[in-house]
């Protein structure tokens, strides 16, 4: 697939990173010449500089005849123009535009063929709001991601000491849980994929990837490690984007304070917030965070636009007494090194992001992406078409489908139907199968397997 993608910043390199290893022909376009340079130097992409809204730019980065364009740069105005750029001139199939201002977001007329013709929208914030406000909702949870309209959820929790199944096989679970399906999809053990079998044996701190409907999410958590407390306090740190919809969002289930900087800002968020305490101060002031009895809080969240910021407030609130804490980090590099110490979970916006990017990449029908343990795996959420004879899924039992190294099922749902994907489970035409790829050299041989033989037509 020929793809332009218009931004070299954190997301647009994130996507290149994950499309160019899987033989898309990529050019970047972007103003920073150096950026472009790096890039190239990292990876096997093409570069061009210049304004990816310029219709020259665009023409010189190939888009005569390209399949996609993906508008990720910082500005919206110049992502929304070089979509209609690409359909008024070049007819580029398929335009996805990065929006970050809510002003544009509320306007959803604004995105059809006769104004701009933007085929999918991608919110950053938005999605980085429900990402955190899913981990809220299961205390424990590394990960919580949704698929088959949400009947369906994989959870990535951390097996403690003490927990009821570690020093048990995987096949054990079937005991402790007789009335509830489930089924694990991956297991990380000192940052190695394992895949799991029925004798796996949990290990303490072992990352635990596990398939089950949405109902039952909580009491699996429960058998992995030890129950906790729901959250009610939560602090956050930085009142920008992402800070004050999360802060719409939860303030009526939870307790929440945010910290911001600004003056101005600070004043913004007091007049548009009606159930959060909104307070003007710098979330690394010791002082502050205990006048506002931070010991007694159960989640921080640091979620400025200063990396480092957010790491220190974080330690610095984690030391203090918070019971959790969860940092935003853009830059890939740190977020390995501070995961799993002090701070609980490092949360990286353009991982969470990625998933929606690629969900419109892929072959064959795929209709969801969730990119796991920073980018290393991917979850797949895949439609099987056609019959047996046209299709490598449909009309097999999940233990004939040939899946490639390092590959397996989870769960197949059908309409409301939630399956596990035992070895004896039939896959039927239009069923939504969920997949767990730890090797994601093997991506394109998945996405085959959900294609559909031309005999289908």
């Amino acid at each position: 697939m020929k793809i332009i993608i218009l931004g070299a910043g954190q997301v647009g390199g994130t996507l290149a990173e994950n499309l160019s290893s899987e033989k898309n022909d990529i050019t970047i376009v972007d103003t920073d010449a150096v950026r472009l340079r790096e890039m190239q130097d990292r990876i096997d992409v093409k570069t061009v500089c210049g304004l990816g809204s310029y219709p020259q730019v665009l023409r010189d980065a190939g888009a005569d005849d390209a399949d996609m364009l993906v508008a990720v740069t910082n500005s919206d105005e110049t992502n929304m123009v070089a979509c209609q750029i690409a359909y008024t001139l070049f007819r580029t199939p398929t335009k996805i535009s990065r929006i970050r201002s809510n002003a544009y977001l509320k306007q959803t007329e604004l995105f059809k063929p006769d104004a701009f013709p933007i085929d999918v929208l991608i919110s950053p914030e938005q999605v980085v709001t429900k990402y955190i406000g899913r981990l809220l909702e299961y205390p424990g949870a590394l990960q919580v991601l949704d698929f088959a309209d949400s009947r369906v959820q994989l959870v990535a929790v951390k097996a403690y000491y003490g927990g009821p199944l570690v020093g048990q096989a995987i096949s054990t679970l079937k005991d402790h849980l007789p009335n509830i399906d489930t089924r694990v999809a991956a297991v990380f053990r000192r940052n190695k994929a394992i895949e799991p079998t029925g004798d796996t044996i949990i290990e303490a701190d072992d990352e635990v990837f596990f398939v089950a409907a949405t109902a039952h999410i909580k009491k699996v958590m429960n058998e992995l490690r030890r129950a906790e407390d729901s959250y009610k306090r939560v602090i956050i740190a930085g009142g920008g984007n992402i800070g004050y919809r999360l802060a719409k969002t939860l303030e009526k289930k939870y307790r929440i304070k945010i910290i911001e900087h600004g003056e101005e800002r600070a004043k913004y968020l007091s007049e548009h917030l009606s159930n959060t305490v909104v307070l003007h101060g710098s979330a690394t002031d010791k002082a502050l965070l205990e006048e506002e009895n931070i010991e007694n809080t159960d989640v921080f969240c640091a979620l400025t636009n200063d990396d480092e910021v957010n790491i220190m407030s974080s330690l610095l609130a984690k030391r203090s007494g918070a019971r959790k804490v969860m940092t935003l980090i853009n830059k890939a590099a740190y977020v390995d090194l501070v995961q799993g110490g002090m701070i609980d979970i490092a949360i990286s916006p353009q991982q969470a992001t990625i998933g929606s990017l690629l969900t419109h990449v892929r072959r064959g029908d795929v209709v969801n992406v969730h990119s796991l343990r920073r980018g290393a795996a991917e979850a797949i959420e895949a439609i099987a078409h056609g019959d047996r004879n046209s299709s490598k899924v449909v009309g097999r039992r999940v233990n004939e489908v040939k899946l490639p190294p390092g590959t397996t099922i989870g769960a197949v749902v059908r309409g409301d139907l939630v399956l596990m994907a035992s070895k004896d489970v039939l896959i039927e035409s239009d069923d939504h199968v969920i997949l767990f790829v730890m090797d994601k050299r093997h991506i394109a041989d998945v996405e085959r397997l959900f294609q559909v033989g031309l005999g289908f037509f």
